[in-house]
């Protein structure tokens, strides 16, 4: 899923294999990732996609109305998933990369035009029992 910043922008879902971009779309702040080939489409990372970076994960460090991202850092490692925080709050940015360390970053607060590639999307629930009824019940996420 796409966070709540990028419903006004084209969206499609990512691939394996598919290589990307860190972007910051047009008229907006949020960063987000596209493919090389669709700069103008943002990719929507499920949680539990894993992707690698080719260098180092680079984040900016703060935001300042005056001058916009400002100071970026390397974080270090280049392989994470997918995740999402602050579930409880609306109109915030869920979409996070955990990091092999466990923390959680923000996709928002990655620096532009570092090139990733979709490793693994997350495995799909299947049931187990062939017979099994479908159930009537949906869950809400």
């Amino acid at each position: 899923m796409c966070d709540y910043s990028l419903h006004h922008v084209a969206s499609r879902p990512a691939k394996v294999g598919e290589k990307l971009v860190t972007t910051q779309f047009n008229g907006s702040v949020t960063r987000r990732v596209t493919a090389v080939a669709e700069p103008n489409v943002a990719v929507c990372l499920l949680p539990g996609t894993e992707v690698a970076f080719d260098k180092e994960i680079k984040v900016e460090r703060w935001f300042s109305i005056f001058s916009g991202w400002t100071h970026g850092k390397t974080i270090g490692g280049k392989v994470a998933r997918l995740c999402q925080v602050n579930a409880d709050r609306s109109n915030v940015h869920h979409d996070a990369l955990e990091l092999p360390s466990g923390e959680p970053v923000l996709v928002t607060r990655l620096c532009q035009g570092q090139h990733a590639t979709v490793l693994q999307l997350p495995a799909s629930p299947r049931s187990g029992n062939k017979t099994e009824q479908p159930s009537h019940t949906a869950a809400v996420v």
